[in-house]
C-alpha cells in the first residue's frame, strides 16, 4: 500500500488511541472551493510516497496494546479507492475493530450517480466498503471560518460544523 505516513499511536482523530495512516493523493477539494491553501494535511503533500507492507501494518496494529482502531485520513482516502478497499479487506482478516475513514466527500457525492464530481470507480469502491462492518465515516470538506463542532461518534471536535461522522454495520 502506497502510504504518506504512519503513525502507531495516534490520539487526534477518534475517542481512543488509533493507528493512523495517511493517504497519498488528495485533490484539494477544500483548497480549490475556498479558492486559498486551507488544508490542515496539506504538508503531508510534501511528504515522500512510501509503499509498505499492509500485511505488517494490520500486525503490528494487533500487537497494540494500546490502539484501539484504525484511521485512513491525511489526504484523501477515496482519492486511492482501490488501495483504501485493499488495505480494510486485509485489516479484515486480523481485526474487527472500528476502521475510520476521514473524507473530504460529502456522503451526497459518493452514493449520488448525478453528482459527477467523483468517478464511477470511488462510488462502487465506497459501496463496498460500507458493506464491511465497524466502519466510520467522517464526511464532508473543511470550510475556512465555520463553526467547529463536537461529534459524538468520534468523541472529538471536528473543524466545521458541516463534518460529521456516521457508523457503519457498527457490531458493538
Amino acid at each position: 500500500m502506497k502510504t504518506r505516513g504512519v503513525e502507531f499511536e495516534n490520539w487526534s482523530h477518534y475517542k481512543s488511541c488509533t493507528m493512523f495512516i495517511a493517504c497519498p493523493y488528495c485533490s484539494f477539494k477544500c483548497d480549490n472551493e475556498c479558492g486559498k491553501s486551507v488544508c490542515q494535511n496539506s504538508e503531508l503533500a510534501f511528504a515522500q510516497i512510501k509503499e509498505v507492507d499492509i500485511d505488517l501494518l494490520a500486525s503490528k496494529y494487533c500487537n497494540s496494546q494500546i490502539s484501539t482502531a484504525i484511521v485512513f485520513a491525511g489526504l484523501e482516502p477515496f482519492d486511492s479507492p482501490e488501495e483504501l478497499l485493499n488495505a480494510i479487506k486485509t485489516f479484515r482478516k486480523y481485526t474487527k475493530d472500528k476502521i475510520i475513514i476521514y473524507t473530504g466527500y460529502t456522503k451526497d457525492e459518493l452514493i449520488n450517480d448525478d453528482i459527477n464530481i467523483v468517478s464511477k470507480n470511488i462510488k462502487t469502491v465506497y459501496k463496498m466498503i460500507t458493506d464491511e462492518k465497524n466502519i466510520i465515516i467522517k464526511y464532508g470538506r473543511f470550510i475556512p471560518d465555520s463553526k467547529s463542532r463536537y461529534d459524538n461518534i468520534l468523541g472529538i471536535t471536528l473543524a466545521s460544523d458541516n463534518q460529521y461522522a456516521e457508523e457503519i454495520n457498527s457490531e458493538n
